[in-house]
């Protein structure tokens, strides 16, 4: 290797572990759970903001599952920058399977669960939905709107 690409490739290396350093220590999504990602988010539900059933339950977050194995979902989180927070019970994702997780009320399915909150969790000009494992390791986060970036709150 010449110098110049041994200066080069020290270069980059440091640049990584500088950006790397840059962000809050619980920031970093695991690698181990890496195929679990936050899909699409209806953060803001259709129609004006009521806070009927039928307006809470049409505010929504998509979690999936990007590969061919299970992945059990039990004490994961799903939390905002407000601190509003989603515990998974007793949830197991197939392979490529999805769930919406929906702000209102309603009846635990496969693929729908309820917060049961009774006001709006996500804000329409800008948040971050951020998905936890069991460990409280953040897999993934989503932003949105205003929200530029987010700081780990734990």
């Amino acid at each position: 290797m010449t110098r110049l690409a041994r200066l080069a490739a020290g270069s980059l290396a440091a640049t990584a572990l500088l950006g790397a350093a840059a962000l809050p220590a619980g920031a970093h999504p695991t690698t181990h759970h890496a195929r679990v990602t936050i899909g699409e988010v209806q953060y803001n539900s259709p129609g004006s903001d009521d806070y009927s059933r039928r307006s809470l339950r049409a505010e929504w977050v998509t979690i999936t599952n990007n590969s061919r194995q299970r992945v059990d979902l039990t004490d994961w989180t799903l939390s905002d920058t407000a601190r509003h927070v989603y515990r998974f019970e007793d949830l197991t994702l197939r392979g490529y399977e999805s769930v919406r997780v929906r702000t209102g009320s309603g009846t635990d399915t496969q693929r729908d669960v309820y917060q049961h909150s009774r006001t709006y969790i996500w804000n329409n000009d800008g948040d971050t939905a951020i998905l936890r494992n069991d460990r409280g390791r953040v897999v993934d986060a989503k932003s949105w709107g205003r929200q530029s970036h987010w700081h780990d709150h734990r």
